[in-house]
């Protein structure tokens, strides 16, 4: 599997490594129980952070596209090809805009939807509602 960063792309880092990953599943340059290289020696490879390459394991882990043994590394998932055609974030994306455009309809401001996004995002609404 190889893997190329461009830093001078607008899609994030962690976004291309993710990409790469799910598209080499796909072309089955990777197969279920191909061992990947750990985080560290990911990045020093692609001379990037260790956090960028560890946000990006851990989307793709999400997925069920690679899984992490422990101390014995992390691994293709056996079900890996099914799991990487999901798109969890543009569904995400998907479902918010949805949800925006239903309040921006309704009245509701942006600095209000902001605030209750904020509020959700952090369990006050909830905590809230219950007083």
């Amino acid at each position: 599997m190889r893997i190329s960063i461009n830093v001078d792309e607008d899609i994030p880092l962690f976004q291309q490594l993710v990409e790469q990953v799910k598209q080499a599943v796909m072309s089955g340059g990777v197969r279920p129980g191909d061992a990947l290289p750990s985080i560290r020696q990911l990045a020093n490879d692609l001379d990037i952070n260790n956090k960028t390459v560890a946000k990006a394991y851990r989307m793709l882990e999400r997925d069920n596209v690679i899984e992490t043994k422990g101390y014995r590394g992390t691994f293709v998932h056996p079900e890996a090809k099914s799991n990487a055609v999901v798109d969890l974030t543009g569904w995400v994306q998907s479902e918010l805009t949805q949800l925006v455009k239903k309040l921006k309809d309704a009245g509701i401001t942006d600095s209000e939807i902001r605030i209750a996004f904020g509020d959700v995002m952090n369990d006050r609404a909830i905590i809230g509602a219950t007083k």
